[in-house]
C-alpha cells in the first residue's frame, strides 16, 4: 500500500467510484482523522490540512496526539513458539531477541 506522510503521519488513499472521489484516513492511530478530495493534489493537501488541525485541536484540548509506531508492539505465539524463542535468545532478553531477528529480516528482503 502506498502512503502519504507528513509530519510522522502515514495516511491512507483510497477511492470512492460511484462519486469518483478519493478519501484516506490517518493510518496507525487510534483517533479517528479522515480527508477527501477529487485529485491526488487536493488529497495530499486535504491530509496535511487534517494532520495539522488534529495537532492543533489535540494542543487546545490539552491532550498528547496520537502518533503512530511507538516501538512496542505485543505478539502472541504458541507456548511451544515461545519456550524455542527463549531458548534461542539464550543470555539475550527475548525482547532483544525478536528486535535483533526483525531486524536481520527486513535486511534478507
Amino acid at each position: 500500500m502506498i502512503y502519504l506522510e507528513y509530519k510522522g503521519y502515514l495516511g491512507t488513499i483510497e477511492a470512492e467510484l460511484e462519486d469518483d472521489t478519493l478519501f484516506g484516513k490517518l493510518a496507525f492511530v487510534r483517533d479517528l482523522v479522515t480527508y477527501e478530495a477529487n485529485d491526488l493534489g487536493g488529497l495530499r493537501r486535504e491530509f496535511e490540512q487534517s494532520v495539522d488541525a488534529y495537532l492543533t485541536s489535540c494542543a487546545e484540548l490539552g491532550r498528547a496526539p496520537d502518533t503512530p509506531f511507538k516501538g512496542t508492539f505485543n505478539v502472541r505465539v504458541s507456548p511451544e513458539i515461545h519456550r524455542k524463542a527463549a531458548m534461542l535468545a539464550g543470555e539475550r532478553s527475548l525482547n532483544a531477541f525478536v528486535a535483533e531477528a526483525l531486524a536481520d529480516a527486513r535486511t534478507a528482503t
